[in-house]
């Protein structure tokens, strides 16, 4: 691997081979970047590849990889550490799914937490040291809006995705004065075809008036990085919910800690009773 830093900027990004990530290939190739694109899909992704490298002038490299297997994962990795010009991960690559807890095969539940969180945890850990030696660099995790409504699809999938967002948040507070950024991106309904792999048969069983175009969804998720956003929820039309949301956790936090138990819960209090 070469060691010459000089050159554009690239910008690898994982589930590229459709939806969303297709999306972030075509934006951030217009801002400039070079790509990695990384995803199961071969010949997709290849596709993919080839349109963006096509229309946009930029070097496109695409990686055929499974993030739910460790070999392929620890390719990927590789990548992120050993390659100088990488100063962006995109975090897209994942799963889901709409049946209830009970009614859902727990191999395939934990082959979603291997890409949805092992994966992205090992790519993070792989890219944060990396982009720190380089002197700066990007990480943007896809969350979901299930992070903040486990009772939304899957029960698997949105405390998945609540884990995305806690990391993020975590990585944020502990590597945002070392010139990183770090962002998690929360879609609502988006048209891809994470419908079709989630089980529900498409899109377009969901009501029109709540479904947003990846195209949409990755230019507002841009825009929100380029505010300076740590957490950026595209359908969420009145930003200040969230930082209503955020700052009563943030009150909370000294509260959370005490010698004794609350009062409540002492034996003969009437919630003991």
């Amino acid at each position: 691997m070469s060691n010459d830093t000089t050159g554009p900027r690239t910008a690898l990004i994982t589930g590229a081979s459709g939806g969303i990530g297709s999306v972030y290939a075509d934006r951030l190739a217009r801002r400039g970047y070079d790509l990695i694109l990384v995803a199961r899909q071969e010949a997709a992704l290849r596709a993919v590849a080839d349109r963006v490298a096509a229309g946009s002038g930029r070097v496109v490299t695409a990686v055929a990889a499974d993030l739910g297997d460790p070999g392929d994962l620890r390719r990927v990795e590789a990548l992120l550490t050993n390659a100088p010009r990488i100063s962006m991960l995109v975090n897209n690559a994942g799963f889901g799914g709409v049946t209830r807890l009970l009614d859902s095969d727990p191999d395939r539940m934990e082959a979603m937490i291997a890409v949805n969180v092992t994966a992205l945890t090992r790519l993070s850990y792989a890219a944060a040291p990396a982009f720190i030696t380089r002197g700066g660099g990007t990480i943007v995790n896809i969350a979901s809006i299930a992070a903040l409504a486990p009772e939304l699809l899957n029960g698997v999938y949105g405390a998945t995705k609540a884990y995305v967002l806690a990391f993020t948040q975590s990585l944020e507070h502990e590597l945002a004065g070392r010139g990183l950024r770090i962002q998690a991106v929360l879609p609502g309904a988006t048209a891809t075809a994470f419908w079709d792999v989630a089980g529900l048969g498409g899109a377009g069983h969901l009501p029109s008036d709540r479904v947003m175009s990846a195209e949409d969804l990755v230019d507002a998720a841009l825009a929100g990085l380029d505010a300076g956003e740590v957490v950026t929820i595209p359908p969420l039309q009145d930003g200040a919910e969230w930082t209503r949301y955020e700052a009563l956790r943030v009150a909370m936090g000294p509260h959370l800690g005490h010698a004794k138990p609350a009062p409540r819960y002492r034996q003969g209090s009437p919630a003991a009773a």
